[in-house]
């Protein structure tokens, strides 16, 4: 039998194509690479079982010509891996928050056991030519589990979040460890050069300088492991057609009808902590407070809706945009004006992409952020012949190409506030240049060029993986 050459995609959670909703960064690229090539994408149902009722085998189904796998995990394993270890001590360990961070032994061992259980599952499915491409912190650990297995197959990592400093890193008692699991991989992508120089820096802490090639591959205990950067892109021609389609739906247009004229800035942000949006709303009301001849003339839509509401640091946050938002509209608000519009749910990403068009500003601000798509998204949904104004976080890794943005620190409130001045009394020509140089941008790093780049590295282990793509990677 000759060799299947299939793409193995493996993340926490499997996103089954459907029609409502906005898929996420992680899901929108499975995606791109699954459509493209085909093949099986395997994880988590999003279904958690009673701890007594034992792990039943992965449920299989087809769509689209994908074969997706996808299991259930336990209630309790679940809890301490998911919103225990992965997003109560990596995510906020990885996003710099060491306030937020925190780490138990139980967690840990959890999220080792959730790891194990997934290559325990995906083994047997495997065939001989697969390409097994893992993603993201929630399955670090995986290619070294399946390695134990024996799976010789070619296995890739991309970490869809930032990768901290090593001094940042040190704070996680099992750094070693977690560190010798991606070694474990052949190739380790990021998202930007900065994310893998904080990687090779680690390693180099560990286990020296010697270690580590000039063009950054890691030869250790006999393994050969490629590094680059592969930052995630859009799909630019479908966001734009559909943009301009969504428009005119009814949804987008009762939108429209209820900003009587106004222009509107926007923001889209999962309700979480390192998306900056207290200091975005704090931003919103200096402006506010400075530029008094914009009130009544602008509303800012922000649109959040709610993530992992069993952590604690979520609910706080959610409590206090609310209080931020009450104090801005207590203030300013008018008979017939709100000034700030803001609500936790999600639309369908279509409705979205209609909102991003018609917005004149939109603030992606995030205190640190991987890459962030909804930058990339609102460029892509504008009309080129009378685009919007893109501010964004320079703690992002899309600002690394979208440097004809507004550039802001997502902790200057003041510089924000400017940064809606400016945005709002920028001439057309000169809205024109810069989306004409963001366009550019995005369509030299869409989202197929990501996983055909990716997974060419993967098919290639000996051939010189991209730094960068030929643009300039090193996040502000």
């Amino acid at each position: 039998m000759a060799p299947s050459n299939r793409l193995v995609n493996v993340s926490n959670r499997v996103a089954l194509p459907k029609a409502a909703g906005a898929p996420g960064g992680l899901a929108v690229g499975v995606l791109a690479a699954m459509r493209a090539s085909g093949g099986m994408w395997f994880g988590w149902s999003g279904e958690i079982s009673p701890d007594d009722a034992g792990v039943s085998p992965p449920e299989i189904t087809s769509r689209e010509g994908i074969t997706f796998a996808t299991l259930r995990i336990p209630a309790t394993l679940h809890e301490r891996s998911y919103s225990g270890f992965a997003n109560g001590t990596l995510w906020p360990l990885f996003h710099y928050f060491l306030d937020g961070f925190r780490y138990d032994d139980e967690e840990y061992e959890a999220y080792q056991a959730v790891n194990a259980l997934f290559a325990r599952e995906l083994v047997p499915l495997l065939r001989e030519g697969d390409l097994i491409w893992v993603h993201d912190y929630h399955l670090i650990p995986l290619g070294e589990r399946l390695r134990e297995h024996g799976v010789r197959a070619p296995l890739g990592f991309f970490l869809h979040i930032p990768f901290p400093h090593y001094e940042v890193l040190r704070a996680l008692p099992k750094c070693a460890d977690l560190m010798r699991a991606l070694l474990a991989y052949d190739v380790v992508g990021f998202q930007t050069n900065t994310d893998r120089q904080s990687f090779l820096g680690a390693v180099q802490a560990l286990w020296g300088r010697d270690c580590i090639s000039s063009s950054g591959v890691i030869e250790l205990w006999d393994r050969r492991v490629q590094t680059g950067v592969f930052p995630i892109g859009v799909d630019v021609s479908a966001i734009s057609a559909n943009a301009a389609r969504a428009v005119s739906s009814a949804r987008v247009q009762r939108m429209k009808e209820g900003l009587l004229g106004r222009r509107l800035l926007m923001g889209v942000d999962r309700l979480d902590y390192s998306k900056g949006l207290l200091e975005r709303f704090e931003a919103y009301r200096r402006f506010l407070e400075e530029c008094p001849e914009h009130h009544n003339r602008v509303t800012y839509l922000q649109i959040a809706p709610l993530g992992r509401q069993n952590v604690s640091a979520y609910a706080r946050i959610r409590d206090a945009l609310e209080q931020s938002s009450g104090r801005t509209n207590g203030q300013f608000a008018d008979v017939d004006w709100t000034p700030i519009r803001y609500l936790n749910r999600n639309f369908p990403h279509a409705t979205l992409m209609g909102f991003l068009r018609l917005a004149q500003v939109c603030l992606v601000t995030p205190v640190r952020d991987g890459m962030n798509l909804v930058a990339k998204e609102f460029v892509a949904a504008q009309d080129p012949a009378d685009p919007g104004v893109l501010i964004l976080s320079d703690r992002t890794g899309a600002a690394c190409e979208l440097t004809e943005a507004l550039l802001v620190n997502p902790y200057d409130t003041r510089g924000i506030a400017r940064a809606l001045k400016q945005a709002l009394e920028m001439p057309l020509a000169e809205r024109r240049a810069r989306h004409e140089k963001l366009l550019a941008a995005l369509a030299r790093n869409d989202i197929h060029s990501w996983h055909e780049r990716f997974l060419e590295a993967l098919r290639r282990p000996h051939a010189r993986v991209p730094d960068g793509c030929g643009l300039n990677l090193t996040a502000a």
